[in-house]
């Protein structure tokens, strides 16, 4: 998918536009716990942690997806950052602003850029309402009047979302799954919103009509600009509409990336647990053996969530680090974050900690050999290019101060030449200056050796008058 945008005579793709875009949407450590009472007096004894810290940024005009086996936490999440739920702790941030506890007033001229389209499409239209009432509600809620009035502009949505306008006047029970979908859309994008929120918008309709409402989402995307966080269960369908995916197990985020990254070279094993599980349409695999990797045991419960890594229970990689210590999610490659200790595909984080948990060897059981091999020679590749590359590194500094001190030879060479050269102009001029010392010398006899005749001959002289 690429936007055509004239930028100095050159098309710029809608990734560019999007790597480039300022941040919509900013969740830090957001998390849900919803309590546990017992007894007459309702006491709380404990809580379901849904929602358990979560950080992820959604940037303009991208499509976040979010995806997670059955009561990871991912609907939950969706009706928290559309503050349709009070979170318990954490921040939601939207445009640069703080709407994490606003209230219903606080929250009111916000709905016009925040829209949720349901999981449900049979029990989130009210049966007893019309097509035009229902989608024509957010208009008389914001107090907004369209251009040509609202049944003009209901018409004009029904005809976007690939319904006939015409069916303004008839109720829900009148429609099938999928035009019951088109008609949540239709009223999702009734106020132009910024922001899309969509829980599982396309598993309760059959598979051709989920082709339909997701080329249907993508074209809107393309027309109106506007930002998706898809959340679904379908990697297939993820993958299509997606600029960024985020991996979520019981609670939590356990790998971030963007969806080539992901898919390429999944870090996370329960990721590439997940994409082992995507069947391959091809018939010459008919009689070929499955690599699938099928997990130990059930999701732990969130009521009680395992300590350290979550996924240390079903993982066949866990030791003991594992179990004690919960792993942040840091980026290992650009544009790729991950949460474990011993990743798939990269260098392992902790090195030293090699005996396998129990609950590993049991789990290591249900992996192929093949799996495995594939996953020791990846991670033991990626280690030898990490160290080859640190080994480059150094030869490279070696080689530069190798330059560095010849250089400084060369220099120290060329200053002892240049001090040889002003020693030998100074004996130079010191013998110029005995050769001077010495014709002043020469000259000064030979001066005095000429006045002295001219005295003598001025005697004679004299005496020769004198005896005259």
């Amino acid at each position: 998918m690429s936007i055509p945008a004239q930028s100095d005579g050159a098309d710029v793709t809608k990734d560019d536009a999007v790597s480039d875009g300022e941040i919509l949407l900013k969740v830090t450590g957001l998390q849900k716990h919803f309590p546990i009472r017992k007894g007459l007096l309702q006491r709380q004894v404990g809580a379901v942690r849904a929602v358990d810290g979560i950080d992820f940024e959604v940037r303009k005009g991208e499509t976040l997806g979010v995806v997670g086996e059955s009561g990871c936490g991912k609907s939950t999440m969706g009706r928290l950052i559309t503050r349709l739920l009070e979170p318990t702790a954490g921040t939601v941030e939207f445009q640069g602003k703080d709407i994490t506890h606003l209230g219903v007033g606080g929250m009111r001229p916000m709905r016009r850029d925040v829209q949720m389209i349901f999981q449900d499409p049979y029990s989130s239209l009210n049966p007893r309402h019309t097509i035009g009432t229902i989608v024509g509600a957010p208009f008389r809620l914001q107090g907004v009047e369209p251009e040509g009035g609202v049944k003009k502009e209901v018409q004009r949505l029904l005809s976007v979302v690939g319904l006939n306008p015409e069916h303004y006047n008839r109720y829900p029970h009148e429609f099938s799954g999928g035009q019951r979908q088109r008609i949540g859309i239709a009223r999702a994008l009734a106020l132009k919103p910024k922001l899309v929120v969509a829980d599982e918008p396309v598993s309760a309709l059959d598979v051709s009509i989920q082709a339909q409402v997701v080329n249907l989402l993508d074209d809107l995307q393309e027309e109106l600009g506007l930002t998706y966080v898809i959340i679904a269960h379908d990697l297939s369908v993820v993958r299509h509409v997606s600029d960024r995916i985020a991996v979520m197990y019981l609670g939590k985020v356990v790998e971030l990336a963007d969806r080539d990254s992901l898919y390429k070279a999944p870090m996370h094993p329960y990721t590439k647990a997940l994409m082992s599980a995507v069947p391959i349409p091809d018939p010459k695999r008919k009689h070929v053996k499955s690599e699938r990797i099928l997990l130990k045991g059930d999701v732990p419960s969130p009521i009680a969530p395992p300590s350290g890594c979550r996924f240390h229970t079903r993982c066949w990689k866990a030791t003991e680090i594992c179990r004690t210590t919960e792993p942040a999610l840091v980026e290992l490659r650009p544009g790729q974050r991950v949460a474990c200790h011993h990743p798939e595909n990269f260098e392992d984080q902790a090195p030293q900690d090699t005996v396998l948990l129990s609950a590993a060897k049991e789990a290591a059981e249900l992996v192929s050999e093949e799996v495995l091999a594939e996953s020791a020679e990846t991670s033991a590749a990626v280690a030898a290019e990490l160290a080859e590359g640190s080994a480059e590194e150094n030869t490279s500094e070696e080689n530069t101060s190798a330059e560095t001190s010849e250089e400084d030879a060369s220099a120290e060479n060329a200053s002892a030449e240049a001090s040889e050269e002003s020693a030998a102009e100074e004996s130079a001029s010191a013998e110029a200056s005995e050769e001077s010392a010495a014709e002043e010398s020469a000259s000064a006899e030979n001066a005095s050796g000429g006045d002295a005749p001219e005295e003598n001959a001025g005697e004679a002289d004299s005496q020769e008058s004198t005896d005259k």
